[in-house]
C-alpha cells in the first residue's frame, strides 16, 4: 500500500519516483515535493477562489487573516490541490491532501515541512482538529505548531506530527490517542491557523516517510528523508 501511495504522490507531482533524498541548507531534503504557501493578508479576500470543478487551478496559496483565527479545511484525495484558496471568510480555505497513514502505524507515506518568512515578529500556530463522529464534539490536538518568523536563518522544519495527525483523548477513557489525518475515529479534520503577524508560512510535502511517536510529546524520526 505504502509503495502504491509513493507511486501516486510522484505522478501527482509530475516527477519521476527514482530520486535521492539529502539535507539542503535550507533544512529541507532535496528532491521532488509540493508546494503550499499560506499568505497572511491584512484585508479580507472577496475575489472568487473556490475551484468548483477540482481542476487545481488555483494554485499553490492560500490567503489567512494577517491577524485573528482562520480555517483550512482539509479533504481527502489522492494529489495535492488548492480547493479553496480563501481562507479569509466564513465557510474557510480548502486544501485536499492522500491519507498520510492508513495503518496508524505511526509511519507516514509522506512528510511536510514547514518554515515562517515575513519580517521579525510574525507568529503563528496551526492546530489539527476534527469532529468526534459520536457525538459531535470538536476534537483539536493536544500539541501545536508553532511558528516564529524571527528565527534566523529561516530553516524548514519536519512538522508531520504537527499537521497529519490529531493527538486527542477524543473518548474520555483517560488516555491521548494518535489518529492521522482521514482516520476513521474523527471526521471533518482541518488546520486552525491562528496568525499574528506572520505573513509567510511556506509548506513542502515530500514522498519520503517520517516516524512519529504514539506519545505527543515523543520525538519523530525523519530518517526516512535524509
Amino acid at each position: 500500500m505504502k509503495k502504491t501511495l509513493l507511486t501516486v504522490l510522484a505522478v501527482a507531482l509530475a516527477i519521476p519516483l527514482t530520486f535521492v533524498m539529502a539535507f539542503g541548507q535550507n533544512g529541507a531534503p532535496s528532491g521532488p515535493h509540493y508546494n503550499l504557501n499560506i499568505i497572511g493578508v491584512a484585508k479580507d479576500k472577496t475575489a472568487l477562489m473556490k475551484d468548483n470543478n477540482l481542476t487545481g487551478q488555483y494554485g499553490h496559496a492560500i490567503f489567512v487573516n494577517l491577524d485573528g483565527s482562520s480555517k483550512i479545511l482539509l479533504a481527502q484525495g489522492e494529489d495535492f490541490q488548492v480547493l479553496d484558496k480563501n481562507g479569509t471568510d466564513g465557510d474557510g480555505a480548502k486544501f485536499q491532501l492522500p491519507a498520510p497513514d492508513p495503518d496508524n502505524d505511526g509511519i507516514t507515506q509522506y512528510s511536510v515541512f514547514a518554515r515562517a518568512l515575513g519580517n521579525p515578529g510574525g507568529k503563528a500556530t496551526v492546530t489539527t482538529c476534527a469532529t468526534d463522529p459520536v457525538d459531535s464534539e470538536l476534537v483539536c490536538s493536544v500539541i501545536s505548531l508553532s511558528l516564529n518568523a524571527s528565527t534566523r536563518p529561516a530553516k524548514f522544519t519536519n512538522v508531520s506530527k504537527y499537521l497529519l495527525y490529531v493527538y486527542a483523548d477524543y473518548n474520555a477513557d483517560g488516555t491521548v490517542e494518535r489518529v492521522p489525518l482521514f482516520g476513521s475515529a474523527l471526521q471533518d479534520f482541518y488546520w486552525q491557523y491562528d496568525n499574528n503577524g506572520l505573513k509567510l508560512t511556506q509548506l513542502r510535502f515530500y514522498q519520503c516517510s517520517t516516524t512519529v511517536p504514539g506519545d505527543p510529546s515523543g520525538a519523530i524520526s525523519d530518517s526516512g528523508c535524509f
